[in-house]
């Protein structure tokens, strides 16, 4: 007898619909499976057949062959197991027909044939509605994660004999099979907060705290510059804190992402927070900019997208980690090729980095530093010329004077900051209304000179500073972008001189870098 089961899989962020193909025949009794398959695809067999037997299931002595079309597509993860199930149950007539119609399976099977949670479920079930696929099974942790796609029914499943009782039995629909009921808007309205602590809390640096509302309002990169113990790691983690609310769209991105790495928290249906990743400076380049065997997997590069990723003590990662970030900064996302193919992933990110500025952390105060004039070039050396250009705002911190730790906190919190810099995210959501520009951090080379127009007094500034700061086209770009956040924030049109000198300001310091 022969079945088909519909299923799917994801390749990168793209899902596809996979025929599952079960034929059980006579002969000399075997179990094979073909179509281009991973390892974990290959074990399913020894998966499939512990747990139909330890679920009741007898599956009868004979030649089963199962394919999964199309075969010229690599399938990897353990997903088909429950489809591969269910074709075996309608093969030994356990499952009426119509039960399949129009039905997209996914889950990974236990030996005791519990239904468990696996990757990629909300791609996938986006790409089964625009297939007009009605009904997806998945299980139970995964329910709530395909439940945020409108127009298609969910059944979260357990284990193998409840589904089996929903599909024979209908009116037992309700008792076997969790059917969530939620709106995407609802879930995204009820998370928006942010406990990433107050900038009210962050004494004195006053100009990292305006480098860092700069960075909020136009999604522009920062690096901060200082001796240890400044509060550069205070800053960069209260950033997320003062970031605009992710939209449904952006947070329907973000989700996917962690869909795909397995990184959605089991019961959450959506990402509802702007994503903060720090990883530490010994993290390898697979795994910040993505790659792993077989299809590559999403790195923090990606799993930051729309939200913030924090490199401390930036000179302490590895040059060729710190360098394969080029790509993903400029473009705002990072292809990886394999031999099967190539993967692109959304890395929309803000980055924010901190560093010491000599390997001891002191100079130049020459009466803290013990480190020689090599030493330090070779240690800012790490950082190079372009990526330093990929950065719109530096700035420098100092140590705090007691007057300011002592002193009863007034300084401006960070819902104030939150407060204009909403107000900047609605002008700029205006400008750009019917682009694919977001942010002034979003816009094209080609596109500033259209949306950061000068003036006669700008275009003078801005001639002098190019020829005495010998900028660079690219660096001279992100200074246009970073006055046109500056005038948004103290809700200007025009771009006057003093953004532009404000802006070039928050270039990286001739003390450290000629």
């Amino acid at each position: 007898m022969f079945t088909t089961v519909c299923s799917a899989a994801v390749y990168g962020l793209q899902a596809y619909l996979v025929r599952v193909e079960v034929d059980l025949a006579g002969g000399l009794p075997s179990f094979q499976l073909v179509g281009s398959l991973g390892s974990e695809v290959k074990e399913s067999r020894e998966r499939v057949s512990v747990a139909m037997k330890n679920s009741g299931f007898q599956i009868p002595p004979a030649h089963i062959t199962v394919n999964l079309a199309p075969a010229g597509r690599r399938k990897d993860g353990t997903a088909f197991d429950l489809p591969i199930a269910v074709g075996l149950l309608r093969d030994m007539e356990l499952v009426p027909e119509e039960a399949l119609q129009d039905t997209l399976f996914l889950g990974e099977l236990g030996l005791n044939g519990e239904i468990k949670k696996v990757k990629g479920v909300l791609p996938i079930v986006q790409e089964a509605a625009k297939s007009g696929i009605r009904r997806v099974v998945v299980p139970g942790e995964n329910a709530m994660e395909a439940a945020v796609i409108p127009g298609i029914t969910v059944w979260g499943v357990n284990c193998l004999n409840d589904l089996l009782a929903a599909l024979n039995h209908p009116e037992l629909e309700t008792e076997k099979v969790y059917q969530p009921r939620i709106r995407a808007e609802d879930l995204l309205r009820e998370g928006t907060g942010q406990d990433t602590g107050d900038f009210r809390e962050v004494a004195g640096q006053e100009n990292a705290k305006r480098g860092a509302e700069i960075a909020a309002a136009g999604f522009h990169n920062l690096l901060m510059i200082g001796p240890p113990g400044v509060g550069k790691s205070m800053v960069a983690g209260r950033i997320p804190g003062i970031l605009p609310p992710l939209t449904l769209k952006e947070s329907l991105e973000v989700t996917g992402i962690f869909s795909v790495a397995g990184l959605l928290p089991p019961g959450q249906a959506l990402i509802t927070r702007r994503p903060f990743y720090a990883p530490h400076h010994t993290v390898t380049q697979a795994a910040l900019i993505g790659g792993g065997s077989g299809i590559p997997r999403p790195g923090m590069v990606s799993l930051a997208h729309r939200g913030v990723l924090f490199l401390d003590e930036l000179p302490e990662f590895r040059k060729n980690v710190l360098d394969g970030m080029r790509q993903p900064m400029e473009e705002r996302k990072v292809q990886i090729a394999r031999s099967a193919g190539m993967v692109t992933y959304p890395s929309d990110f803000i980055l924010v980095a901190a560093m010491n500025p000599c390997p001891c952390g002191y100079y130049p105060d020459r009466n803290k530093c013990r480190c020689t004039q090599p030493q330090i070039e070779k240690y800012l050396g790490k950082i190079s010329g372009p990526i330093l250009d990929r950065i719109d705002l530096c700035v420098e911190l100092h140590p705090v004077d007691i007057l300011h730790l002592q002193k009863t906190k007034t300084e401006k919190s960070s819902e104030d900051m939150k407060r204009q810099i909403r107000h900047a995210r609605e002008r700029q959501a205006e400008r750009f209304a019917g682009t694919d520009c977001r942010f002034n951090g979003d816009i094209r080379s080609a596109l500033v000179e259209e949306y950061c127009p000068l003036g006669e007094e700008g275009q003078k500034v801005m001639e002098q500073l190019y020829r005495t700061l010998q900028l660079s086209a690219r660096v001279y770009h992100r200074i246009l972008k970073t006055a046109r956040t500056i005038a948004d924030l103290e809700d200007r049109e025009e771009i006057t001189g003093e953004h532009l000198l404000e802006a070039a300001c928050y270039r990286p310091s001739e003390t450290y870098w000629n």
